[in-house]
């Protein structure tokens, strides 16, 4: 038994010497099972063995019929943004915005720089300042990025990212409230001045509930324009 633990380590420890001595690409083909057997000088059994073991950890990835590749398998189609979109409702979106920007606002409340709160203060002018509701909309998502990025965590970011994109494919062409613009009380208006002046002052608890507060709105409006179109 210990021998044949020795043999599975040691063709472990050959195919990660191959593999780091190859200069192959991260998604570059491995040769076929036949050639590494002869290669590494182990047996079939014990080279399958490494080969799942360095797939567990991410290093190689298999697909049936191509080949063995090096690095993390790539996303799957199943995850891309028009297929999630797709089957995302508004509900959904809502929801995923209510459990993560606030904490994002949070963030950006610990993290913001004097450029930070400089750029959303822009979005928030931009924002009442919009002609049409499409402007407005593309105000509001480029304040709502700000403060992702104000938050100065790439990860953070990038799932932001991933939600907002598919947040505007969800929404996108939906019927919006009366009149060719937001009316100078848009409940935004407001909320959006009292997330950034949280930021701005470092009141983390105060961006968060106020990141809050608004999402919640933006929900149920959107759900009774939903409602209201069917």
């Amino acid at each position: 038994m210990d021998q044949e633990t020795g043999q599975e380590r040691g063709a472990l420890t050959q195919l990660r010497a191959y593999i780091a001595q190859s200069g192959l690409p991260p998604d570059a083909r491995l040769p076929p099972e036949r050639e590494l057997v002869e290669v590494l000088g182990v047996s079939r059994g014990d080279l399958r063995k490494a080969l799942a073991i360095l797939e567990n950890e991410g290093g190689l990835w298999r697909h049936v019929g191509k080949g063995t590749f090096i690095g993390a398998r790539p996303v799957d189609e199943s995850f891309s943004i028009a297929v999630i979109a797709a089957k995302t409702s508004p509900a959904d979106v809502s929801r995923t915005r209510i459990l993560i920007e606030p904490v994002i606002a949070r963030e950006a409340a610990l993290n913001a720089t004097s450029e930070d709160i400089a750029a959303m203060c822009v979005c928030l002018k931009g924002a009442r300042a919009a002609h049409t509701w499409r402007f407005y909309e593309s105000w509001d998502s480029r304040l709502h990025r700000a403060i992702a990025e104000a938050a100065h965590n790439i990860l953070m970011l990038a799932m932001f990212d991933t939600l907002n994109t598919v947040r505007r494919a969800v929404v996108w062409g939906r019927l919006r409230p009366p009149g060719d613009r937001p009316p100078t009380d848009h409940h935004s208006f407001d909320q959006h001045d009292a997330i950034v002046a949280a930021i701005e002052d470092r009141d983390l608890r105060a961006a968060e509930s106020a990141m809050r507060t608004h999402l919640v709105e933006v929900a149920t409006n959107l759900m009774k324009v939903s409602e209201a179109a069917e």
